[in-house]
């Protein structure tokens, strides 16, 4: 697909926007319900930042991913985390070819959007190598850096339940989702509506909307919207507040909280603030924008301590009490 040629960024952000009701139309075709985990995943790809899935098993996950890389026309590969797995089985190795000669054969990492499936059953060795691709989009190997193709985006999966045989993600991996995404049950009007579309005999394709090349424009328009400084500060407030002992945490957090978040989580409250903005037909992003995003970027950034689980203080409660 050509770019169009837009008059000015504010028509491009509206085009954007209609582009979004047109992707949401299509994944619908195929996922039922599930509409904030779908915005929440679009938010962090028009981002240009990775996302964590966590639920458990049996809520199309997997499907999910792939139907919006088909309708964002990119090119997608599914890797099966095992205990077994190592970084050259992601990456991809040397051999020797026919001449005598070492040439790299790329690994299933090379395409845009990677399904790190159970991402949390590989040991740290292999998880370091993903963390590489990740932060910088490239992988070295054998003394050379390959980049990765470009947009390039990491959605990984997540048991809740089932934690033998599994290697917790380090924090600074943990740091590098801009997205902690909690996918929940279907209601049950929804579950209904999978179920009749699921036991027949009919398929549904899925239509490209927009392809890379649209998206990295607008990743770079998304970047360009402009921010007035209180929002800025609410967002650098709110980050601050969730760190103990610091001069904006309140008392619930000195109490209940280990650790907090990052700047890494104020830059992307601004970037998701500007994403959710865009979605929205709006042309720059508001303090009820930060909002929106606060959770799923602050839910894994904070640490509760005993305390806070001793008295069944949640994640997702300390962070309300933030607003």
């Amino acid at each position: 697909m050509a770019l169009p040629n837009y008059k000015s960024d504010a028509e491009a952000l509206d085009h954007l926007r209609d582009d979004y009701k047109k992707l949401t139309q299509e994944i619908g075709k195929v996922i039922v319900g599930q509409d904030e985990v779908i915005r929440q995943v679009i938010i962090s790809i028009f981002g240009n930042g990775h996302s964590l899935l966590v639920g458990v098993p049996g809520l199309a996950k997997t499907l999910l991913v792939n139907t919006i890389a088909e309708a964002l026309g990119l090119s997608f590969n599914r890797i099966q985390f095992t205990p077994d797995l190592m970084p050259s089985d992601i990456i991809g190795s040397e051999i020797l070819d026919e001449s005598r000669q070492f040439k790299f054969i790329k690994g299933p990492l090379f395409s845009n959007i990677i399904l790190a499936d159970e991402i949390n059953r590989t040991p740290p060795k292999t998880q370091s190598a993903l963390l590489e691709a990740m932060q910088e989009r490239a992988v070295t190997t054998a003394g050379k850096r390959y980049p990765l193709p470009a947009p390039f985006f990491v959605l990984a999966t997540q048991n809740p339940i089932e934690q033998e045989g599994t290697y917790p993600l380090p924090e600074a991996q943990l740091d590098r989702f801009m997205f902690n995404i909690w996918v929940d049950y279907p209601t049950f009007a929804e579950e209904l509506a999978v179920v009749k579309s699921t036991t027949g005999g009919s398929t549904t394709s899925i239509n490209p909307i927009i392809d890379g090349e649209q998206i990295i424009f607008f990743q770079q328009l998304i970047r360009k919207m402009p921010v007035a400084d209180n929002v800025v500060e609410y967002a650098v407030k709110l980050a601050s507040k969730t760190r103990p002992g610091r001069e904006h945490a309140p008392e619930m957090v000195n109490n209940f909280l280990s650790w907090g978040a990052g700047p890494r989580a104020s830059q992307y409250l601004i970037i998701g603030a500007k994403c959710n903005a865009a979605l929205n037909g709006k042309y720059s992003p508001d303090i009820e924008d930060v909002q929106q995003v606060a959770l799923p970027i602050l839910r894994h950034r904070i640490v509760r301590n005993y305390k806070a689980e001793a008295e069944g203080y949640s994640v997702e409660k300390i962070i309300e009490a933030l607003f």
